[in-house]
């Protein structure tokens, strides 16, 4: 199209670059976040830990991380921000500047979750959404893992002596984003050898097969009794492979997140062939 000697791009040619750009945008977005989330991994005594995430979009509002700190403890959160896509992507970034800022100067996994409320509020409310985020700090030392908890699925914890699955005892807390001047109360338990603690976002008991059937608990805690001798990587290949598999295809909902903890601090041979227990 021309006009006064200028050529202009037609309604068409204006949508088509707009598209393009766009596009271009978001991908760049998805490298960001891809390389945010899948930054190194620590490497400490005593056990092992790894952590994958999967938005139901190009990006989504997941969010895992892990924060070595100075006294050899490793403080590791696990979270997802109300929405999906774009804005759930923004405000995961946000959540993640707040808690590496809080993870530098705090003390316990209840204060960071303290310190993360106290920053995030105002913006949280004003855009109308929150947070909800599971923080625990793991002491190679003692072996204990102390935690706090903003609204987040209890994590499960697979007993390496006796096989059985329960949840971590319940700590409470309201969402990020919830109240204001919230404080987090804090639950520790003793963790043994062989012993592993599975981290996770609701995307993965909530995903759906082509009938509109929800994965739910009770399979994923028999694909983790089941694989419970496997390294922390085949665990998380084995709960990906699972949910893969009851989903048929059909398309992913939610975003899905996990963190995988695996202790393993004495020479021994796992031989028992009893049937797992499950007590969830």
């Amino acid at each position: 199209m021309f006009y006064n000697g200028l050529t202009v791009p037609s309604s068409k040619q204006s949508t088509e670059n707009f598209d393009k750009t766009l596009q271009r945008e978001i991908n760049l977005a998805k490298n960001i976040q891809s390389k945010l989330l899948n930054g190194q991994t620590p490497k400490f005594e005593k056990g092992e830990v790894i952590g994958s995430s999967f938005p139901a979009r190009l990006i989504g509002g997941d969010y895992y991380d892990f924060y070595p700190l100075v006294n050899g403890k490793i403080r590791i959160v696990i979270g997802d921000v109300m929405g999906k896509g774009i804005p759930a992507a923004m405000l995961m970034i946000l959540t993640r500047g707040a808690f590496r800022t809080a993870a530098e100067s705090t003390s316990s996994p209840g204060s960071t979750l303290t310190a993360m409320n106290q920053a995030l509020y105002s913006d949280l409310r004003t855009l109308k959404s929150f947070v909800t985020l599971f923080c625990a700090d793991w002491d190679p030392k003692t072996e204990v893992l102390t935690y706090a908890n903003a609204g987040h699925n209890m994590p499960l914890y697979i007993n390496g002596n006796d096989r059985t699955v329960t949840m971590l005892p319940k700590a409470k807390g309201i969402m990020v984003g919830g109240l204001p001047n919230q404080v987090y109360q804090e639950e520790a338990i003793q963790l043994r050898n062989n012993d592993t603690v599975f981290f996770y976002t609701d995307g993965i008991v909530e995903a759906q097969n082509n009938d509109g059937k929800q994965y739910q608990l009770e399979r994923l805690t028999k694909t983790l009794i089941t694989h419970q001798d496997s390294d922390v990587g085949e665990i998380e290949k084995s709960v990906i492979d699972s949910v893969t598999q009851f989903a048929d295809g059909a398309p992913q909902k939610d975003d899905i997140t996990m963190v995988v903890l695996k202790l393993s601090f004495e020479k021994s041979n796992i031989t028992s062939l009893n049937s797992p227990v499950i007590n969830v």
